[in-house]
């Protein structure tokens, strides 16, 4: 037996207290200050709040998250060598947003369309927050196949765990039981 076409999930910490509280102090500041995310949260039933359609330039805007993009391009790269991409550059950050979660909430299953790479750094955790699932990109696939103990993967959230998957791959956020908010920064290289 060998195993054909494995999908990649790059898996780092980052153990710079310093930084995570910078990058959480600032996620907090959003979520207070942003009027667009805020509205868009709360019209996507978000349970929380998201930057995501709201703020393109955080790592123009914050000095924490330049510092942060410099550290996702050096993973990013890393991952894409790794997964053997044959580029004709380094991955590019194309888009970085932040996410407040409260206690059960949850996203639904997506991808990332016209992405390369995606990924998400939890930069505060609290005790039962969601964890994130991937999906066996093969399942739309396997019409009569058996069940498999393995169609899905989760992963549980800590703070300063660095995740990387190229973008085509399903996941999910499961509902929490947190009492407290996940802090967490998901972006997309080209």
């Amino acid at each position: 037996m060998r195993s054909l076409f494995a999908t990649q999930l790059y898996e780092a910490e980052l153990h710079d207290d310093r930084l995570l509280d910078e990058l959480a102090h600032s996620i907090r500041t959003l979520a207070a200050d942003d009027s667009a995310g805020k509205r868009w949260s709360r019209e996507h039933h978000y349970a929380g709040y998201t930057s995501y359609a709201s703020l393109n330039d955080l790592p123009r805007r914050d000095p924490a998250f330049a510092e942060l993009a410099k550290l996702l391009t050096k993973h990013a790269a890393k991952f894409a060598e790794e997964a053997a991409f044959d580029l004709p550059r380094k991955p590019r950050l194309d888009s970085v947003w932040v996410n407040l979660l409260k206690g059960s909430g949850h996203h639904a299953g997506h991808i990332h369309p016209h992405s390369l790479i995606s990924g998400t750094l939890y930069v505060e955790v609290p005790e039962g927050a969601g964890a994130i699932r991937f999906e066996d990109p093969r399942l739309p696939l396997m019409m009569a196949a058996p069940q498999r103990p393995n169609t899905f993967v989760t992963v549980e959230p800590r703070r300063g765990l660095l995740l990387l998957w190229e973008s085509w791959l399903r996941h999910e956020v499961l509902p929490g039981k947190a009492r407290g908010e996940r802090l967490s920064i998901s972006f997309n290289f080209a």
